[in-house]
């Protein structure tokens, strides 16, 4: 009998790796919580499986996610980046990783570790959600719009409600996982 998966990755054999191994798991290392933020940012206005499809040219192009020599780069680095056709060659969005490697060094610096600072909004436990069906998950929550408030006042570029809302499900703060969903009580 097959396994029934949330209905947003069926069909695409990488969707549903992603889905199956990662997707609503809680993340608490800072090198994979970088990852997925920058994942993120870049998919603001596109599709995910567009970005997945693309993360280890991401992976690659952005020295597997280093946040330390991301946040060194300067303009030769940018340029080539540009010229990548393995990524999203978004001007703005290839800037906006070196602002935020920057900026998620100083959240470091203050809370300890990047972990401490973001899962403190959820007082380090994930979320439970109830969704039916996944068309009916929030696209953003009060609290995605609490912490994307708060990442803009620390400096963080394309953490609008609804990329944050999609981090806070890539990393587990909250199982919106559909309760029908082999990995609702999983995770």
């Amino acid at each position: 009998m097959e396994k029934h998966r949330c209905g947003w990755c069926v069909g695409d054999p990488l969707y549903e790796t992603y889905h199956d191994e990662e997707w609503g798991v809680p993340v608490y290392d800072d090198a994979k919580l970088f990852e997925f933020l920058i994942l993120e940012t870049f998919q603001a206005g596109l599709s995910w499986i567009t970005v997945l499809r693309k993360r280890e040219n991401f992976r690659k192009a952005f020295d597997n996610f280093d946040y330390k020599a991301i946040a060194t780069y300067d303009e030769v680095k940018l340029e080539s980046l540009l010229q990548d056709t393995g990524i999203i060659r978004n001007k703005l969005k290839v800037k906006a990783t070196v602002t935020n490697a920057q900026a998620f060094m100083k959240v470091q610096e203050e809370f300890g570790s990047f972990s401490k600072y973001i899962w403190g909004f959820v007082d380090g436990q994930p979320i439970t959600n109830n969704i039916e069906h996944y068309k009916t998950a929030p696209a953003t929550t009060p609290l995605s719009d609490t912490i994307s408030k708060d990442l803009k006042k620390r400096g963080f570029k394309f953490v609008g409600s609804t990329v944050v809302y999609a981090h806070m499900q890539a990393t587990g703060m909250v199982n919106d996982h559909e309760t029908k969903c082999f990995r609702y009580h999983e995770v």
